[in-house]
């Protein structure tokens, strides 16, 4: 097993790690809308914050060496179901020709007030 951690992705709040790799397959925490550099969180719109999210995740693959075309899965929880189709539009155009299996749940509540939380599984 190993520890992927890059910078270019928020720090973990918590006692987790950005991701696991095991065989060929990564495994993310889930991320938040939260900018690296500054662990603030992006506020407004579920657009900016699920284009956040994507650029956390999108950083984390790259350290891994692999991309959204090689993501298996991802979870979608978001905290109003309302948003739906408005982060789906972000995320299918963030995404492009990939399209991984996904769960999408709404939740009472994320950490720091987040609107939007996404974790995936990829294959190396």
């Amino acid at each position: 097993m190993k520890t992927i951690n890059t910078s270019s992705a928020p720090a973990a709040i918590g006692p987790y790690s950005q991701a696991k790799i095991v065989g060929n397959l990564l495994f993310t925490a889930g991320q938040i809308p939260l900018i690296p550099e500054t662990m603030e969180m992006v506020t407004g719109s579920i657009e900016a914050q699920t284009e956040r999210v994507i650029q956390n995740l999108s950083a984390i693959l790259k350290e891994a060496s692999t991309s959204w075309d090689r993501v298996l899965k991802t979870t979608v929880f978001l905290t109003d179901l309302g948003d739906f189709a408005a982060f789906n539009a972000v995320y299918e155009k963030a995404l492009g020709g990939a399209k991984p299996a996904r769960s999408t749940v709404q939740v009472a509540a994320l950490p720091k007030g987040a609107r939007v939380e996404i974790e995936l599984i990829a294959e190396l």
